[in-house]
């Protein structure tokens, strides 16, 4: 097949079995590919071919295939060539799970009089004569879990396994694929049908090459797949390790194959967890970057130093490594030169040990890493999974260091939960920027004390303590008024601080509380997923950005452009509603905000905090300070600190203007 003509569908799928190897990530493509290869197809006139790309292909060496039990007989009998996919896997897959759903959809009627059954023998699977032998035309290598979840839930034959099918991202977006073209194809005439069949078999065409057996395959694989969606470091880590394990002394003797199995099985187990929770995925170099900046500080990085200066320089190197994960795994830790000793390499080389060990740490992590983002599917104690779903909301799901730290390395529940606890106060209140840029202490990702903790150099008190103090320091120095009032001047103000969904959630919740009722009316995951700028939003400005309304003009007419953003802007102007709605809607009058006992629609009817608001009888400043003032008190009593009393919170509000108008005073 080496060859550089163009090659359709038909050709290439004549006499040839394709297997994804291990080292190959699994199927990524989204919805967005799928539209984009979809519109390849309505557009492809009769008559047109249209260039798919490069295939690149491996020969299966016999030593490999005469192991694969089910599919021996057609290569030895038939003579079909086994080959690895090296590049194209994803078109290839497509075209499959496609031309599957053509065949589901035609029942047993003929394809352009091709019987239904020669289709299928030739692009999804051949029986053996008298057995239930199957060979699969297409496929992965039988240890990935993707080979079952393929066979069973995409061409729907019966699994020979008792066990139930292992679900990753790979194997969900099989299913999405499926999903999608069934869609497409349900209300589909069958001569449109013959027409697709057509456009796949015949008209789809790509440069096919065959890798020369002198080519290292994993190196040529890495060059090869920048195109498409592009790899994440995390799946192109897994093909380096593969290729180091098989460059070892004693590779050939069982042991590099030992080695694949236990980095495959690695990466099966941090793709099922990434992808377990369907409603809130993990995301992969998300993933890496963390358990990196533990494994790197318990393995890889020198002493930490004791003198503060020399800590300070430590943290800026060891972010610069962080910040650039993948180029220094790749570049610089898992590396073919380092197979052996370099006396200029202040690294130590790579052995088998050292594999196996990594591949044995990022498994046994990416179990935490799930549980800490996925706390309500965790054995953790209730006060824990709060305090977790919490920085969850604060921080996004993927757990910081110091969370699989914590979970790696302290087995104690109450202690973890008091750290968990102090983090969270800590996290929400340097939020606001009160001068927390100084040093590098304050690094929201990692800071020093985490490093001592991850080296054992200090107990998990020593943090609690640390992260109390740091922010009772900073609250000491400066008045908390005056701090959050020159944010607000300096900077976007609440309604641009990125803390606001949380802060805003939080409170919700403390007004469910007080309903004594226990029905949510807010999901976290549409409230926080919204964008401000889009048509939608889940946050409402009650005197809204457009008021255009007489209502508006006359309450607010008197004060400058300033003074109206400022109070726009200001926290109790701010509301979270139940379900996102036109940004449009928001420009209406309060009362018709409110909405009428005869319909469903209006705060009335919303979310606690709109229900909150629907009671008072007008709109106006005072509301808006009335209102920011209950909120400001909230949020002392929730994160344990004082701001002052309502002249003092009327400053934080940013709302200073009102003060010397003498309508607001301190009570």
């Amino acid at each position: 097949m080496m060859k550089t003509e163009l090659f359709t569908v038909s050709k290439i799928f004549h006499e040839s079995l394709f297997r994804i190897p291990d080292y190959q990530r699994g199927y990524s493509w989204e919805e967005r590919h799928l539209k984009d290869f979809w519109a390849d197809l309505e557009q492809l006139v009769e008559g047109k071919n249209h260039y798919t790309g490069v295939l690149t292909l491996e020969a299966v060496p016999a030593t490999i295939w005469e192991n694969w039990v089910d599919d021996r007989w057609i290569i030895e009998s038939r003579r079909y060539a086994p080959y690895y996919v090296v590049d194209g896997q994803q078109r290839l897959t497509t075209i499959t799970i496609l031309l599957q759903c053509i065949l589901e959809i035609s029942g047993d009627d003929d394809l352009n009089f091709t019987p239904a059954d020669s289709v299928e023998k030739k692009y999804i699977f051949d029986h053996r004569a008298k057995s239930h032998s199957r060979a699969y035309i297409f496929g992965y290598e039988k240890d990935n879990p993707s080979y079952e979840y393929l066979k069973t839930k995409i061409f729907g034959e019966p699994s020979d396994h008792h066990s139930t099918n292992e679900e990753t991202i790979y194997t969900r977006n099989l299913l999405n694929a499926k999903d999608f073209f069934i869609k497409k194809l349900k209300d589909i005439k069958k001569s449109s049908l013959e027409v697709l069949y057509t456009k796949i078999s015949q008209q789809l065409v790509f440069n096919v090459y065959e890798i020369a057996k002198e080519i290292d395959v994993f190196v040529a694989f890495e060059t090869m797949n920048n195109r498409g969606k592009p790899l994440s470091t995390l799946e192109l880590l897994k093909n380096r390790l593969i290729y180091l394990a098989m460059q070892m002394p004693d590779a050939g003797n069982g042991d590099g194959t030992r080695l694949r199995r236990v980095i495959n099985d690695a990466w099966k187990t941090v793709y099922h967890n990434l992808g377990k929770n369907e409603r809130r995925q993990l995301a992969d170099d998300d993933f890496l970057r963390t358990h990196f900046s533990l494994y790197y500080h318990l393995y890889v990085s020198p002493e930490l130093p004791v003198d503060e200066d020399e800590s300070q320089r430590y943290m800026s190197k060891y972010m610069t490594v962080i910040d650039n994960t993948s180029s220094f795994l790749l570049g610089r830790l898992f590396t073919r030169k380092r197979l052996s000793e370099s006396p200029n390499d202040p690294l130590p080389n790579i052995t088998s040990e050292t594999l196996h060990d990594y591949a044995a740490h990022l498994k046994s992590s990416v179990e935490i890493y799930f549980k800490i983002s996925t706390p309500d599917r965790s054995d953790y104690s209730e006060n824990e999974k709060i305090m977790l779903e919490r920085l969850g909301r604060l921080r996004g799901y993927g757990a910081s260091p110091l969370l699989l730290t914590l979970y790696v390395l302290e087995k104690n529940s109450a202690k973890r939960h008091t750290l968990l606890h102090a983090f969270e106060r800590w996290n929400f209140l340097t939020s606001m920027k009160w001068g927390v840029q100084r040093t590098l202490y304050f690094n929201r990702y990692i800071n020093i004390e985490v490093v001592k903790f991850m080296k054992g150099k200090v107990k998990i008190d020593h943090l609690v303590t640390f992260y109390t103090n740091t922010i009772d320091q900073i609250l000491k120095e400066e008045s908390v008024a005056d701090s959050i009032n020159n944010w607000i001047k300096n900077g976007p103000g609440y309604y641009g601080w990125r803390s606001i969904n949380y802060f805003l959630f939080e409170y919700e919740l403390s007004l469910k509380e007080k309903s004594k009722s226990s029905r949510s009316k807010i999901d976290w995951d549409a409230f926080c997923a919204e964008n401000f700028q889009s048509d939608y939003s889940s946050i409402e400005h009650i005197y809204p950005q457009k008021a255009r309304s007489p209502y508006w003009t006359e309450r607010f007419g008197s004060f400058t452009p300033t003074q109206k953003r400022l109070l726009r802007n200001s926290l109790g102007n701010l509301l979270a509603l139940s379900a996102p709605k036109n940004s449009s809607l928001g420009n209406k009058s309060f009362h018709e905000k409110i909405g009428r006992e005869s319909d469903t629609v209006g705060y009335r009817y919303g979310s606690y905090s709109e229900n909150e608001v629907a009671a008072y009888a007008d709109w106006g400043a005072p509301e808006i300070v009335e209102r920011g003032i209950k909120m400001l008190s909230f949020m002392e009593s929730k994160w344990g600190f004082v701001i002052g009393d309502n002249e003092q919170k009327i400053k934080a509000l940013g709302l200073s203007f009102l003060l010397r108008s003498n309508k607001f005073s301190s009570q």
